[in-house]
């Protein structure tokens, strides 16, 4: 049988387009996935075609890769199946949207836009164009999370009330920001909400939500922030009431922050990132909340089950490593985020539209709530990246 080959067009070559990239050069065999492939055909930087190919140098893609000094000739690429949408959140509507307009499949980095608008706008014409789209939540796809999804649709943790989750991440806690940068500039739609509070959403919503037969809106978002020096949100406090035809409502609480760390040792000595309790007991995940690998089930009836799920990468020999943030991994490890892009493989190889762990109505109903959290304390952004027009030059 043929493998399915996905060509991929990155659009844009900071760090985690890089580690995208990285992530897509070993062989999906290595993790048992014997009937796709994925191959990097081009990549584009806004600053210059050198910047795009050393990007492709780096990530190890093809030498016949073509490299672009913007991102309109990346779309117009007619070899590129799907562009990975790699800009910080405040880009996210234009690019993607460029995207979609050129009829071109489209994976956008989390957030997946500055607010609820943009993301409707996005799925409108994604739908019009009749193209896939999803929201690159990479964790939905983690074996460990539909583990974890699994437990709970099983029932071996009894009805579940409640989930709390937290990424916070400061290393150390004094850290402080330059007010360019990302994590704080609102420019760039920065703070801890929109780049870290995702995940802690991302958990809610996948046990409380993604694991219901008919999910429902959060009835209640109540929240609590707290104000960098630029105005971004250093701290985050989330608390949702979840309506349920069984078991009654469900609380959902996620917080973040850049003052604090969910794990400061980084070791996993501060216990879970986030717990899913139910009437049987529990079921923990151990941080970092984007990238966990291992889980602990905690029963009533003394029943205690640790597991550890391993980022298969190539043999050490082959000299590939990956990693984020200056960061590597132990030589030869994976990242993660080859399972997303799996998904996106089979998605297109079978004809759907949207990723099947996270659809697009589900990524909407976060962004409203994170638009809600913004609402009830305050938080805009500057009006060029809270727009909904298009084409607007940023």
């Amino acid at each position: 049988m043929s493998k399915f080959q996905l060509k991929w067009g990155i659009l844009a070559t900071g760090g985690i387009a890089e580690t995208f990239a990285r992530d897509l050069w070993p062989s999906p065999e290595i993790r048992g996935v014997k009937d796709i492939e994925h191959v990097v055909v081009a990549a584009a930087s806004s600053s210059s075609a050198d910047r795009a190919q050393k990007c492709l140098k780096e990530v190890r893609a093809p030498e016949s890769a073509k490299a672009y000094g913007s991102y309109k000739e990346l779309v117009n690429d007619p070899n590129v199946d799907i562009i990975y949408v790699a800009t910080p959140h405040s880009h996210h509507y234009q690019n993607a949207m460029l995207c979609l307009e050129a009829g071109k499949n489209v994976l956008c980095e989390k957030a997946f836009t500055t607010n609820a608008a943009q993301t409707e706008l996005l799925i409108k014409k994604a739908k019009e164009k009749n193209v896939f789209l999803m929201e690159a939540v990479w964790t939905r796809y983690f074996p460990l999370s539909i583990y974890v999804r699994e437990i709970i649709t099983s029932g071996k943790i009894g009805t579940v009330y409640r989930t709390t989750a937290d990424l916070s991440n400061a290393d150390p806690p004094e850290t402080s920001f330059d007010d360019s940068h990302r994590m704080v500039n609102p420019d760039l739609a920065g703070g801890a909400l929109l780049d870290l509070g995702i995940y802690a959403l991302t958990w809610v919503f996948q046990t409380l939500y993604h694991t219901q037969k008919n999910p429902q809106p959060p009835s209640s978002v109540l929240s609590a922030l707290k104000k960098y020096r630029t105005g971004a949100d250093e701290q985050t406090s989330i608390l949702l009431t979840f309506p349920r035809e069984e078991g009654g409502d469900a609380h959902g609480i996620a917080t973040t922050g850049l003052r604090t760390a969910s794990d400061p040792d980084k070791k996993g000595s501060a216990g879970p990132a986030i717990r899913v309790q139910g009437s049987k007991g529990e079921i923990q995940v151990f941080p970092p909340a984007y990238r966990p690998t291992k889980t602990k089930l905690v029963l009533h009836d003394g029943t205690v089950e640790e597991r550890e799920f391993p980022q298969p990468g190539p043999d050490k020999s082959k000299g590939w490593k990956n990693g984020f943030g200056g960061d590597w991994n132990p030589d030869g490890e994976g990242h993660g985020m080859f399972w997303e892009a799996d998904e996106c493989a089979y998605a297109l190889r079978d004809g759907r539209k949207e990723g099947q762990y996270e659809s697009l109505q589900e990524s909407l109903v976060i962004m409203k709530v994170m638009d809600e959290v913004r609402k009830q304390n305050n938080l805009v952004y500057p009006e060029k990246i809270e727009t909904t027009e298009y084409p607007v030059d940023l």
